[in-house]
């Protein structure tokens, strides 16, 4: 139908319709063209390159096998000296050859340097031998290498009802033999009396140069 200019009005419809949309299309095209750059700093000593959860595995060595239990694994494997980090808590069962348990470890949180084969366990790190000894402590080492454990800050041995405190630690790779560096002790009376008498302490408390190195 036309009007009486002449000119169809759908026609003309169309062209304002055109006029109003694409002024609008070409903003928004604009608009999708503006991106907004972020800058992300990878630094290898505090960027993880792998992170594991819910994690229970096997690591073996020549000499032992331990088996982790934790929450978090994070590995941080393009650091300097690369390492693993357990940052909500680990559970280890240590191994001998023969898969009889050696020792039990819990820690709030640890540390594994691949390198040097070491592990840092801090927090409340609970320690149990195959002969129902315990350890306690703030922060203890397990150098794999040496097949050592050590550690220089305080630390509780309870064996039965007598227990060993002092500052300073080390022990063999099973901790059945160990030595507190500076020790005070709380011995049962028993074992008082056994000591006056038989002039000797703990029989598993050695000198330094006895432990295994």
């Amino acid at each position: 139908m036309m009007n009486h200019s002449g000119i169809n009005p759908l026609k003309g419809i169309a062209i304002a319709l055109i006029a109003v949309v694409m002024p609008f299309y070409f903003l928004a095209s604009c608009g999708g063209e503006k991106k907004e750059m972020v800058e992300i700093v990878f630094d290898p000593q505090t960027s993880y390159t792998l992170k594991e959860t819910n994690v229970e595995t096997f690591i073996l060595s020549d000499s032992s096998v331990i088996r982790v239990t934790t929450a978090t694994w994070l590995m941080f494997g393009k650091a300097s000296e690369p390492y693993w980090y357990f940052p909500d808590g680990v559970y280890l069962e240590k191994f001998d050859t023969a898969f009889h348990i050696e020792t039990s470890i819990k820690a709030d949180t640890a540390h594994y340097f691949q390198r040097r084969n070491l592990w840092q366990l801090d927090g409340n790190v609970d320690v149990s031998n195959m002969d129902g000894v315990r350890f306690e402590t703030s922060q203890l080492f397990c150098d794999q290498n040496k097949e050592i454990f050590y550690s220089d800050s305080f630390i509780k041995i309870t064996k039965g009802e007598d227990i060993n405190t002092g500052i300073g630690f080390q022990s063999n790779r099973d901790m059945s033999v160990y030595k507190i560096f500076t020790s005070t002790a709380d011995f049962s009376v028993d074992m008082r009396r056994r000591t006056n008498d038989e002039n000797k302490g703990d029989s598993a408390l050695v000198e330094e140069e006895d432990i295994p190195k």
